[in-house]
């Protein structure tokens, strides 16, 4: 099957600076603190890092991080051979990294792309997980 995306329109499929990773990031500094952004030294290569406070914001899409029971997390119709095991590996690598992110000493939040959707209810879970009154 060919590929259903011009090369200007496959170009926009980012890896980082994504639009959702920028609304968490405005957020972030508009809640005071200050951040680095993709450490490649720790695991998982995180979207934010919050040195000072040993706090790392992971921002992943629904689709490419399959968020269970979000309506962007679809499955492919075509190329399932392709997909399915590549989908599954994301979610295995996440997880995999998260753990050592926290058997570091890191707290870690996952910020799904559908909650950037909600300006209010993406606050509430930065603050919390910021200020310390909920785990990540």
């Amino acid at each position: 099957m060919a590929d259903r995306l011009t090369p200007a329109e496959r170009r926009l499929i980012r890896k980082r600076d994504t639009s959702p990773e920028l609304v968490v990031r405005r957020m972030v500094h508009a809640l005071g603190f200050r951040f680095r952004l993709h450490r490649r030294n720790l695991p998982g290569t995180p979207d934010i890092i919050l040195p000072r406070h040993r706090k790392a914001i992971l921002v992943h899409g629904g689709f490419w991080h399959q968020h269970e029971g979000c309506k962007l997390a679809r499955q492919p119709k075509s190329r399932l051979d392709y997909w399915l095991p590549k989908l599954a590996r994301n979610v295995a690598r996440d997880r995999e990294a998260r753990a050592a992110l926290e058997r570091a000493g890191w707290s870690c939040l996952v910020v799904w792309e559908c909650e950037t959707k909600d300006p209010e209810k993406l606050r509430l879970i930065l603050r919390g997980f910021l200020f310390g009154s909920e785990p990540g």
